[in-house]
């Protein structure tokens, strides 16, 4: 029986992610291979670069080995290494933002991507703007109901591929919820079976998974190596935490390689450094590490967050737009005519989502090297 590495069981065996002296905190994983891709970066941050190995690059690594009894699971977890599911308990906490942003800037930096919208709302066709493209969730639902492949969005962006979602969700929800009810494995794993078949051809698959909706939520638990856990720092987003870590423990029977990538702060004041601190005691104490908080957040602005899903642009690409037109010194010598001004705070959430997309690089790097290593 090969080695099964720690899952996720619950607060108290939280496993985590420690911090390790050697790796470079600029992210900069200098002993991982070449074949990475080169990151994407924005105007502030050109210099800053990270590796995110390509599935190539870590060929000997391949989740957990099922053996025996075990084999009943039928799932190749090896091609799901590679899947994080984007999950709270609580809805409108940029879940969906982060999965399309996250996606959009590991594409743009070169990696291959897939977004699979599990959410009956398909607000990830607002975020990356293929709304006249989708099907409402049809194809992914009658997959998860009766098998077979699922139709794909190709090239939404270079790189990116979306499986849509949409309203006929709410049928699969049912489908599966009464299929728990005679064979709960079979139903956990509709999601993980449909993805392995096509997982492998990715370097990254982000779900978004919808609140508070229990078939759902656990058929992308069973099928993700990695959860990713956007919170606010109100109490009932919080709760939502506590509500994923049971949804977690519910499936690491038949997913025993799932752990938590870690927690995110969004919609956030930059400034409030006594609020941050209170929702890293309260996350401490439950998982008796800090560490599972990244060490950057996702800050408020809701005027960036509503131009681009009224353009169909992510928070980078709406910065790019902005900073081409005209500056306020050529509209004041007439040299040029003023546009739509967009929000200020455009460049500086960019910024943000694009720190969060290097650490999830960099956890997702450590943890593979350490599965390898051991």
């Amino acid at each position: 029986m090969a080695t099964k590495p720690s899952g996720f069981t619950g607060f108290a065996g939280f496993a985590g992610f420690t911090s390790e002296k050697s790796i470079d905190r600029e992210y900069g994983l200098a002993n991982r291979s070449p074949t990475g891709f080169t990151w994407f970066t924005s105007e502030k941050s050109k210099d800053t670069e990270t590796s995110f190995p390509s599935r190539a690059t870590v060929a000997g690594y391949a989740g957990i080995t099922l053996e025996g009894e075990d084999m009943k699971l039928d799932v190749d977890r090896g091609a799901l290494s590679r899947v994080i599911a984007v999950i709270n308990g609580k809805g409108g906490v940029f879940k969906t933002s982060l999965v399309a942003n996250v996606g959009g800037l590991l594409a743009e930096g070169g990696s291959r991507v897939l977004l699979v919208d599990l959410d009956p709302q398909g607000n990830l066709a607002e975020d990356l703007g293929y709304a006249d493209q989708g099907d409402g969730g049809r194809s992914l639902a009658a997959s998860l109901c009766f098998g077979g492949e699922p139709d794909l969005l190709l090239s939404v962006r270079p790189n990116l591929d979306v499986i849509a979602g949409g309203p006929q969700l709410d049928d699969a929800a049912a489908f599966l919820g009464a299929k728990a009810q005679k064979d709960r494995d079979a139903a956990q794993l509709a999601l993980a079976k449909l993805l392995a078949r096509v997982a492998g051809e990715y370097d990254l698959v982000l779900l978004d998974c919808p609140p508070g909706n229990e078939p759902l939520q656990a058929a992308a638990v069973a099928a993700a190596r990695y959860a990713l856990v956007p919170l606010k720092t109100d109490m009932s987003s919080r709760k939502g935490v506590a509500a994923v870590a049971a949804r977690m423990d519910s499936v690491v029977g038949l997913n025993p390689a799932l752990d938590l990538l870690g927690v995110v702060l969004v919609g956030t004041g930059t400034n409030s450094k006594q609020v941050h601190k209170v929702t890293r005691d309260h996350l401490t104490a439950d998982f008796g590490t800090d560490e599972v908080l990244f060490p950057m957040s996702i800050r408020h602005a809701e005027a960036t967050a509503q131009a681009c899903r009224e353009r169909g642009l992510l928070a980078h690409e709406l910065e790019r737009e902005l900073s081409k037109g005209p500056k306020w010194w050529e509209v004041l010598r007439g040299e040029a005519k003023a546009g739509n001004a967009g929000p200020k705070s455009a460049s500086s959430v960019a910024e943000d989502l694009h720190a969060v997309a290097m650490e999830v690089t960099r956890r997702i790097a450590v943890a593979e090297s350490q599965e390898v290593n051991a």
